[in-house]
């Protein structure tokens, strides 16, 4: 069988949903291949020029060997303004090559001007006309040489993001037309989403032969004829994966330790909305997972993909680290008050934690249920400072119970904090259609498709998004203490690149994280 990773996502890192997938093949002993047909393809198109140029892109296509090889080396990290440069002219050349398909395309994202994500008779019409996409030269010749290769009987395609949708089913109606006898299977964080709202129908019965909600390993190995597949905690295996074309310095490995969420509290959360509940792999597993494949792949950054990882492993991982840099999300916890049990972190190889603050007002904290406390949060982020880890902050704005009052006591903290602030990641509140919330509100229309997993709403204190956006672009972004914090945050690859910008907790794009000198 064959497994796709689709465009488009961030090309830094190997998918880790597949990899489980490969670690549960192997276990089983069966035959498989991987294509990663979005570093593959992005790659593809940035090595064959446009159809027009003007000076920015022949310019750009001059110095693309040396920008690819930057993101590769620790050269490209030490100035941020060549790093920049050379996101820019990556984008530009993308942005050229698909102006005549209509899309509006870049590393991280894919956006026709007519076609929507959301819209499942839109899918449908990209599946019709594979030869619309502007990845179509890359996949037909990729695809017809694998299945030429090696015939095949089912293939598995991962799509997560909304950035990856469209390019999926095309890739689906050229191998429908060409291989009408493969069975076709489609899974991933977003048709999870998908297949777990309310009153679910499926809109690609006659195109996709089988539709995956939830992990993967399982119903594929039913497929492949497993019959006692069981439900194993596999460890994600990067075998078959090309871990040194990716967009960075070295591997990174990414690990969910566990899915779903700990807290599961938190008001308008996703993860309440599609009934996601908690699992975690045993500590000892996890430490010996990594390890193992710290061993085996060298890398330079293990990126935990958990919602929050949990108190219990953060004190495993001090006691056990696993000999290689990590960053991911936690909770903000009392336990990261501590200087001491920082440190503990520090030592243990953590270079960064993204923290979901969401808002500096206790008030909107208490009424999302979020179980944050400003005074701990403060405490934290002190004591993270200390020990030399650095804080990717999350803030969100436009949640119901905050208006432009809360919203004010939230820039107040974050310019009382921001010397412990490596980096700040700003977003609007979307609703989740199907939370139990959105009954509560008067909501209408978000997306005009059937698809979509938010709505809009009509704000309770009158605070719209367009009120949002203006006290965010020209009061929040603004303020002299907190635009040097949003400038250094790294273009496209944000919190996946932030931690090769670190050094002791502190942003230095001139020099080498210390963690890897």
């Amino acid at each position: 069988m064959l497994l796709i990773h689709p465009p488009v996502a961030k090309p830094c890192e190997p998918p880790a949903g597949i990899a489980k997938l490969c670690s549960a093949l192997n276990h089983h002993g069966i035959r498989y291949s991987v294509c990663d047909a979005n570093l593959e393809g992005l790659l593809s198109l940035l090595r064959n020029p446009p159809a027009s140029f003007d000076t920015w892109t022949s310019r750009a296509l001059h110095h693309l060997p040396g920008h690819l090889d930057s993101f590769k080396g620790w050269d490209g990290y030490k100035n941020q303004d060549r790093y920049r440069r050379a996101i820019k002219d990556l984008n530009r050349l993308l942005e050229m090559k698909a102006r005549s398909s209509n899309v509006r395309l870049s590393l991280t994202n894919y956006e026709h001007e007519t076609l929507s994500s959301v819209r499942s008779g839109d899918l449908l019409r990209a599946s019709e006309h594979p030869e619309d996409n502007p990845f179509y030269p890359y996949f037909k010749k990729r695809l017809t040489e694998l299945l030429r290769n090696e015939p095949l009987s089912l293939i598995g395609f991962s799509l997560n993001y909304l950035s990856q949708a469209l390019c999926t089913f095309a890739m689906i109606g050229f191998l429908k037309w060409e291989w009408p006898g493969i069975k076709l299977i489609l899974g991933g964080g977003l048709v999870t989403s998908w297949m777990r709202k309310p009153h679910w129908q499926n809109p690609f019965n006659g195109l996709v032969d089988h539709l995956v909600a939830g992990p993967g390993e399982v119903p594929l190995l039913l497929l492949m004829g497993v019959r006692e597949a069981g439900d194993i905690p596999y460890a994600p295996s990067y075998d078959s994966f090309p871990l040194k074309d990716y967009f960075a310095p070295g591997p990174i490995l990414p690990y969910s330790a566990s899915s779903g969420c700990y807290w599961n509290r938190c008001s308008f959360c996703p993860e309440r909305a599609e009934g996601n509940s908690y699992h975690a792999i045993p500590s000892d597993k996890v430490i010996n997972d990594l390890r193992h494949l710290v061993h085996k792949h060298k890398p330079v950054l293990i990126h935990f993909l958990d919602n929050a990882i949990s108190p219990s492993l953060l004190k495993a991982i001090c006691k056990n680290p696993p000999g290689a840099s990590w960053y991911g999300f936690a909770r903000i916890t009392r336990d990261l008050t501590d200087p001491d049990f920082c440190l503990a972190l520090k030592r243990s190889g953590c270079v960064m934690l993204k923290l979901g603050l969401e808002s500096g007002d206790q008030g909107v904290l208490d009424d999302l249920q979020k179980g944050i406390d400003l005074e701990e949060a403060s405490s934290a982020l002190k004591s993270l400072k200390k020990a030399g880890i650095a804080a990717y902050v999350y803030l969100l704005f436009g949640t119901p119970v905050e208006a432009l009052t809360e919203a004010r006591r939230t820039l107040a903290f974050v310019v009382k904090h921001h010397d412990c602030i490596g980096f700040l990641n700003l977003a609007i509140f979307n609703m989740p259609i199907y939370g139990a919330e959105a009954h509560q509100m008067e909501t209408k229309q978000f997306y005009e498709g059937d698809l979509s997993l938010y709505t809009s709403f009509n704000h309770p204190k009158g605070w719209s998004r367009p009120l949002i956006r203006q006290f965010l672009d020209k009061e929040f972004k603004r303020h002299p203490a907190i635009a040097p914090i949003l400038r250094r945050d790294p273009p496209v690859f944000t919190s996946n690149h932030a931690p090769f910008f670190v050094r002791d907790g502190r942003h230095v794009p001139h020099k080498l994280p210390l963690w890897f000198t």
